[in-house]
């Protein structure tokens, strides 16, 4: 290492240009890199081990000022026993954690929706997120750090909808406590949650159920399903046929347009739909009446090569959930849901059928009782829904 006998002058730094150690005295030195870049070093030890802390670029940095701040190193080492380089590393760990904590909820709401969208099965799942939060949410408190969010703010974005749109926005309330709480786990906010139901907005807001307006979907009485499955029948293309074969089925409209052939067994009588495309997660086997075979047969007939959903749409691919509600509107029926048509078969079934609750509620692929559950939990009840399911297909085709 390089030393001077004397301090260093700004001539003897200039003249410095060999690589090495140039020592000013108390531990500030001059490093000059083999490339000739030239900056200032306070060298001193603590515990026993030598440790180099810089000090900056000779181009910035002035001998006098590099001369200031070794003695204020020096200071902080030798009067206030602090080490130099933990103490920088600290100031830098709190300005991140800072600048962390400042993250925006918008932005954690991002960064929410992208961590968890893979799990969610219905691909519109983050557009209704990205919906709520920009109508109900984003106005009030998208801009501000996450970690300024408390219950003042939670009550802006929810409470003025909370009488009105009860269902949405207990939904929000729902989406703001999950990115909060993903906030909090992220190390992006500290403390409790504000948008958390007990403890907080339940001391401040009626409880949902006290102020939802139930609205059932409209269905049809099981008394006049005869009639409308005759007119419903005469009914020409495949939005009749998938609307007929949810009915038959008692099944959801999205289960019932994205049926593929290979969930088909017409041999079996037998459909099961994979767990990805059940509202509950998990696989559904559906019994197939007389009636849903024929329509099934009369489908396969049309069949184009290659084609792989059982209900097509005019331009390929599934058929739009909207066709079955226009199939009902040119009926005259636009008072109707596809949905309520699940209400008319579960209201047969406790009228006019000597079946038990359990094979109905299984039958919509509904989850069944605890004490049910235990009782039937080696099977689905398949057989005796392929009873009551026949049954159904029978009572439809009455006028």
């Amino acid at each position: 290492m390089a030393r001077l006998s004397e301090r260093l002058s700004a001539k003897r730094v200039e003249l410095a240009a060999k690589p090495g150690m140039y020592a000013d005295g108390h531990g500030l030195y001059l490093r000059v890199g083999p490339a000739g870049a030239k900056s200032w070093v306070f060298r001193y030890r603590n515990n026993g081990r030598r440790h180099d802390f810089g000090l900056g670029p000779y181009h910035l940095v002035t001998l006098a000022e590099a001369r200031k701040r070794a003695t204020d190193q020096r200071r902080l080492l030798r009067i206030d026993g602090q080490d130099p380089l933990l103490t920088r590393r600290s100031g830098r760990d709190q300005a991140k954690l800072a600048a962390a904590k400042a993250m925006t909820f918008k932005a954690c709401a991002e960064a929410y929706m992208v961590a968890h969208q893979a799990g969610w099965r219905n691909p519109k799942h983050r557009a209704q997120w990205t919906a709520t939060l920009n109508k109900y949410v984003y106005p009030h408190f998208g801009d501000l750090p996450v970690q300024v969010i408390d219950v003042g703010l939670v009550m802006r974005a929810v409470e003025p909808i909370w009488t009105e749109k009860s269902e949405t926005a207990s939904r929000v309330r729902g989406r703001i406590e999950a990115v909060l709480d993903w906030a909090t786990a992220r190390g992006y906010r500290e403390g409790e949650n504000p948008a958390r139901w007990r403890g907080h907005l339940q001391n401040l807001l009626p409880p949902p159920s006290k102020v939802r307006r139930v609205e059932h979907y409209a269905a049809l009485p099981y008394s006049k399903i005869g009639t409308f499955m005759a007119e419903l029948r005469r009914q020409v293309g495949v939005a009749a046929r998938a609307l007929e074969f949810a009915i038959l089925t008692a099944a959801r409209t999205g289960e019932v347009i994205g049926a593929r052939w290979p969930e088909i067994d017409v041999a079996a009588r037998l459909w099961t739909i994979p767990g990805e495309r059940m509202k509950a997660g998990r696989e559904h086997r559906v019994p197939l009446s007389g009636r849903a075979v024929e329509i099934l047969a009369e489908l396969k007939k049309q069949r184009q090569d290659g084609e792989d959903f059982v209900f097509p749409g005019p331009r390929g691919g599934a058929l739009s959930n909207m066709a079955l509600l226009m199939t009902l509107r040119r009926m005259g029926y636009a008072n109707l849901t596809t949905h309520g048509f699940r209400s008319t078969f579960r209201d047969w079934a406790a009228e006019r059928s000597e079946f038990p609750a359990e094979v109905a509620e299984m039958a919509l692929a509904h989850v069944v009782g605890d004490k049910v559950e235990a009782a039937y939990r080696r099977g689905d009840l398949f057989e005796k829904r392929r009873e009551i399911m026949e049954s159904w297909g029978n009572f439809c085709a009455r006028t």
